[in-house]
């Protein structure tokens, strides 16, 4: 347990000694909203259901580049190459990111909500918040995973420009920033296949209070067993080539 919260601590405030990083990724969600949703939502249940979309967009953000870049960034990191050279098992290195990752996160859709509650006629039960929890942590372990696999692949210098071209289209077409019928044909058409539309298609219903398609949830731990043990064959094989 001290190894563990030695390794958050340490995540915590490699973090806040780069507020040029971590403040615009926990921020951007919210002035998206703010910018391009907020000012036409009209009613509540058009301001419920957009604010889930883009609290899932903004766990999305911080859980992919987190991992990600982050994990990327750490890979030119004399210090981050010298604790991966420790006889420390490396379950505690990743487990201290996963929190990490999780405050943060958390932090991230608390202000996309504060915006939403200050801008829109957002009105969501008590007794729904739960199961949105749920949903949005379901979808962040398995973007995380995704953002750890890509950090593993490609070198540091590659790791923001491709993270941004699988972001941005994953987070379009998943129908995070409008409804999937406002999308393109041929986007509807593929949004489906895509992890981010099954994520949505959790938080959707656990913002309007009906019951969850137990193949939506099927589908997220399929992608997120895959995208695990990518990442899980990338870092060995990193750690091969480099240590």
């Amino acid at each position: 347990m001290k190894l563990l919260l030695a390794h958050t601590r340490a995540e915590l405030l490699a973090l806040l000694r780069s507020p040029g990083f971590l403040i615009p990724t926990m921020l951007f969600p919210s002035m998206f909203f703010l910018m391009f949703a907020a000012p036409n939502l009209e009613g509540t249940a058009a301001a419920n259901y957009t604010t889930g979309s883009f609290m899932a967009f903004a766990v999305f953000t911080v859980t992919f580049f987190q991992f990600g870049v982050g994990t990327a960034s750490e890979r030119d990191n004399p210090w981050s190459s010298y604790v991966r050279t420790l006889p420390a098992p490396p379950l505690y290195r990743n487990l201290a990111k996963v929190l990490t990752a999780a405050l943060l996160a958390l932090l991230a859709a608390l202000a996309l909500v504060i915006t939403s509650s200050l801008t829109t006629p957002l009105n969501v039960p008590l007794s729904r918040w739960p199961r949105i929890f749920l949903a949005l942590s379901a979808g962040g372990v398995m973007m995380g995973m995704l953002g750890t696999a890509l950090a593993f692949l490609v070198s540091p210098k590659a790791a923001l420009p491709l993270a941004n071209l699988i972001y941005l289209p994953l987070a379009y077409m998943g129908g995070m920033w409008m409804p999937p019928r406002f999308l393109p044909e041929l986007v509807q058409k593929l949004s489906p296949y895509l992890p981010t539309r099954q994520w949505m298609e959790l938080v959707w219903p656990a913002i309007g209070g009906s019951g969850w398609d137990a193949s939506h949830w099927l589908a997220v731990a399929g992608f997120t067993l895959a995208f695990a043990l990518l990442a899980g064959w990338a870092q060995r094989r990193d750690e091969r080539i480099r240590f």
